[in-house]
Parts: structure tokens; C-alpha cells; sequence
């Protein structure tokens, strides 16, 4: 089975991630952020994967670092989960609507971390999240997972649906990516 756990301790963050990327669909524990939680849960369905996430934070500051330090140790878990990222499908795209929403993943787990993040907000929060930390959490699982991810939303009204249906087609471009494709890398030139 394709798993890991990750521990991660700063003097802003306590983090203990369990990722299983052959999982039911299920999240387990908090981070202390509502709005937060229901993104993970539902990244967590979409893409099949159970996560399992025991932290806490500095949530009397502001969510800024429990946000990204979930996404380094998620990004950490998935790059240790897949080994080498041989014999994966490595690509994978992805269209939600949510209601008057639409966003677009696309993504390439190919070692090169990038990320392009397009999604303009009406607010500058939902619940005790802040809408701009939506890309400081994608940046942060790109950089530490190596992946070029590219999120766009290019049409939408109400942020919780925008941001939603950011992580769900995250999820499931990551699903098709992270689905076996064979033995080796998907490379023509034969590593990643």
C-alpha cells in the first residue's frame, strides 16, 4: 500500500500527517480551522486517498502557518508515499463545477515543482479561513511533493465554491496522476 506518515514540529506548528493514497476517502483529526477541514475532507473523498491529521497551531495569530505547514507535510507525505514515482499515470487534469463556479486543475508529477494559481476572491475570508491562503497551501504541497500544478478558476461568484471546487479538482487530477501506468517512468528519457 501507498502510504506514509509525516511528522513535522516548528515553534509555529506541531504536524502528524498520515497519507494512504489507496485509501476509502476518508479524513480523520483537525486543524483547528473549519473551513480548512472541510477543504481537506473533501480533497481526501475526490481523490480517494484517507488522510489523517493530528496538529495543532498558532491559530491566535492568524490560520497563515497551519495552512501552509499542512501543506509542506501533505506535499512531503505524497512524494514519500509515491517512492520513485515510477509505474504512475504522472499526468492528470481535472473540471469542477460547483454551482455558478468552475475551476481546472492540471498537474504533472514530474519532480519540477511550479505552481500557476488563478483565482480572484469577492472576500477576503470564509469562516476563520483566508481566502489568499488557498494558493500559499497549494504552493506549499507543489514545491514539496515536485509537482507543476496549474489551478484556475475562471468564472465564479461565491469564494466557498470557488475554493471547494479548487480542491476537488485537485483531488481528482491527483487521482488520475498518482494511478498505476505500468512499470517505469513516464519519460522519454526514462527517469523523472
Amino acid at each position: 500500500m501507498r502510504e506514509s506518515t509525516i511528522r513535522r514540529t516548528t515553534r509555529e506548528t506541531d504536524i502528524e500527517l498520515t497519507l494512504s493514497l489507496d485509501g476509502k476517502g476518508r479524513f480523520t483529526g483537525t486543524s483547528g480551522i473549519g473551513f480548512f477541514d472541510h477543504m481537506l475532507a473533501a480533497f481526501a473523498v475526490h481523490g480517494g486517498f484517507d488522510l489523517a491529521l493530528n496538529m495543532t497551531g498558532d491559530l491566535e495569530v492568524d490560520c497563515h502557518h497551519s495552512v501552509e505547514d499542512v501543506g509542506i507535510v501533505l506535499g512531503q507525505a505524497l512524494l514519500k508515499a509515491l517512492g520513485g514515482r515510477d509505474g504512475i499515470a504522472r499526468y492528470g487534469s481535472f473540471l469542477v463545477p460547483m454551482d455558478e463556479a468552475l475551476a481546472f486543475c492540471a498537474l504533472d508529477i514530474s519532480g519540477r515543482p511550479f505552481l500557476v494559481f488563478d483565482c480572484a476572491y469577492r472576500n477576503p475570508s470564509v469562516g476563520a479561513f483566508d481566502c489568499c491562503m488557498t494558493g500559499e497551501f497549494f504552493r506549499a504541497f507543489a514545491q514539496n511533493a515536485g509537482i507543476t500544478l496549474h489551478l484556475r478558476v475562471p468564472y465564479g461568484e461565491n469564494d466557498h465554491h470557488k475554493i471547494e471546487a479548487l480542491f476537488k479538482a485537485a483531488a481528482h487530477a491527483l487521482r488520475i496522476a498518482v494511478s498505476p501506468a505500468g512499470e517505469g517512468a513516464l519519460s522519454s528519457k526514462g527517469v523523472l
